[in-house]
């Protein structure tokens, strides 16, 4: 006796078929429900829509219809914790984007949306399906807009694990954090050839698109991994700090370890001289729970470390200034890197750090034609719109416009707080001399011009770059010793977990994008 349900699974279950199915394996790569299987916990996964094909005919479609049409959809779990995911089929017409994938993908969005959980999208497709004309491109648009109406509501984490051209990467662009994995997967606009033809331009895919493309210029990438296993269990680890949606807290876990006999290596963190580099790192490990720091965007714009990481077991978001690279100073990618990731972590309740040590934005005819202005002003008002608690750290230079962009007290940071290395000015001691006593300087004898230098140097250091200066004006909430951080800002945190805002009615503002 026949078992139609039984017959069904298989068919669903072969994808493109056996030979496709091992093309995929020579190339390296899983299939799609290998992916989900390895992804999800086990026997989690609840499928929707197995048994759905395509309505086109013509180029041969009409005897190319296969169960699922090319995506694999449906609900599981990750750590107990719910999730939609869908997995694009490379063995079936090499995963490409057709009018049904867009319907299936769309109401698993909508379903997600709807009940409040995150996304997860592993793609793996050689773009639109050509054959289909408009319908798949009609797709793309509904994808898109679905994109963006979760966007804000649920996270969304796109999974880079093969080819993704043309319109398909505007969906992971519009999706929180994009992970891609070295050498396998790539995203551009246009590929190679078109290129080559249009502009003359001999490019490979590697060089156009690949991961350390992504993750080290273009800023595309959040995450770069080895292989998929990596990717895979990045992704499991990427959730654990995020909520699932907007309307909840992020998971704590037990508090972490405390780091105890460390929190003092804090208090020769940073070198007496001004001039001299330390990474910023360390102060992160050492205050957040131990081994519990993930960096983001770890390849783009070193000059800002950001990242997710726990304190007494609460997920907390970092943005640091690194002095190890260009002095901490803020530029166009670090300015895009610092509000977009401020941006999500307000979105989803998830409070936010500061560690301060930057000499203000890197100067020049570059960054000024390239728009500084407006890439800065997106850290203005990244951190003045996010309603999350807030608290800022100063443990160096704090000079000019960058202290008032990072997190400072007039942008309703909730508690400030400083080391007694924080000098907070316009600018350094060393340059404001040499503007206000320009004139005195110069008419003081040659033999004693540089002690005079050096005199006005601390004299002004005292009056006007002191942490205690900003302090006693309320700038400044207090000075601490760098080994009472963690304590500190741990309870500035639980002091501040049930912060209510009310903001202005209003459609949305505007950001300088």
């Amino acid at each position: 006796m026949s078992d139609p349900i039984s017959e069904q699974r298989v068919a669903a279950y072969a994808g493109g078929g056996q030979e496709r199915i091992d093309a995929q394996h020579a190339r390296g790569k899983l299939t799609a429900r290998e992916r989900l299987a390895r992804l999800l916990d086990a026997d989690s996964f609840q499928e929707i829509g197995p048994y759905v094909t395509h309505r086109h005919v013509g180029f041969g479609l009409e005897q190319q219809r296969y169960p699922g049409d090319g995506v694999v959809t449906g609900l599981g779990l990750i750590d107990g914790r719910r999730v939609a995911v869908f997995a694009q089929d490379f063995t079936v017409l090499g995963g490409s984007f057709s009018e049904i994938h867009a319907v299936k993908v769309g109401r698993l969005l909508e379903l997600a949306t709807e009940s409040g959980m995150p996304v997860v999208a592993l793609l793996d497709s050689v773009g639109a399906r050509i054959q289909e004309g408009v319908w798949s491109l009609a797709g793309f648009g509904d994808l898109f807009w679905r994109n963006t109406q979760a966007s804000g509501v649920v996270p969304q984490i796109s999974v880079m694990l093969g080819p993704c051209a043309g319109g398909a990467v505007y969906s992971p662009g519009l999706t929180d954090f994009v992970i891609m994995v070295r050498g396998r997967s790539y995203m551009f606009i246009t590929g190679p050839d078109v290129i080559r033809t249009v502009t003359g331009e001999e490019v490979d895919v590697e060089t156009l698109g690949g991961a350390e493309v992504h993750a080290a210029r273009s800023g595309v990438a959040h995450f770069v991994a080895d292989d998929e296993e990596g990717a895979l269990q990045l992704t499991r680890r990427l959730l654990a700090y995020l909520p699932s949606n907007n309307a909840e807290d992020p998971p704590a876990v037990a508090p972490g370890d405390e780091a105890a006999g460390e929190a003092d290596a804090l208090d020769s963190l940073v070198p007496a001289s001004s001039d001299q580099a330390y990474d910023v790192r360390r102060a992160i490990e050492l205050i957040a729970d131990r081994g519990s720091f993930l960096e983001v965007q770890a390849e783009f714009a070193h000059n800002v470390v950001v990242g997710f990481a726990r304190i007494a077991g609460a997920p907390v978001a970092f943005v640091a200034n690194q002095p190890s690279y260009l002095a901490g100073v803020l530029d166009i990618n670090a300015s895009d890197k610092i509000a977009r990731f401020i941006r999500f972590a307000d979105a989803f309740n998830i409070p936010i750090v500061t560690l301060v040590d930057c000499p203000g934005f890197l100067p020049g005819a570059g960054q000024e034609h390239g728009g500084i202005i407006r890439h800065g002003a997106k850290i203005v008002y990244a951190y003045a719109e996010a309603t999350v608690p807030k608290v800022s750290v100063v443990l160096r230079k704090a000079y000019g416009g960058a202290y008032i962009v990072l997190g400072s007290k007039m942008i309703r940071t909730d508690i400030c707080l400083a080391w007694p290395s924080a000098e907070i000015a316009v600018m350094g001691a060393k340059g404001a001399v040499s503007i206000l006593y320009a004139k005195q300087l110069a008419a003081a004898p040659q033999a004693s011009r540089e002690s005079e230098r050096s005199r006005l140097q601390a004299e002004f250091q005292e009056r006007f770059n002191s942490p205690f200066v900003a302090a006693s004006t309320g700038y400044i909430d207090d000075v601490i010793y760098p080994r009472e951080t963690r304590r500190r800002v741990a309870a500035a945190l639980a002091f501040l977990k049930d912060k209510q805002v009310a903001t202005p009615p209003k459609k949305h503002g505007n950001i300088p994008l």
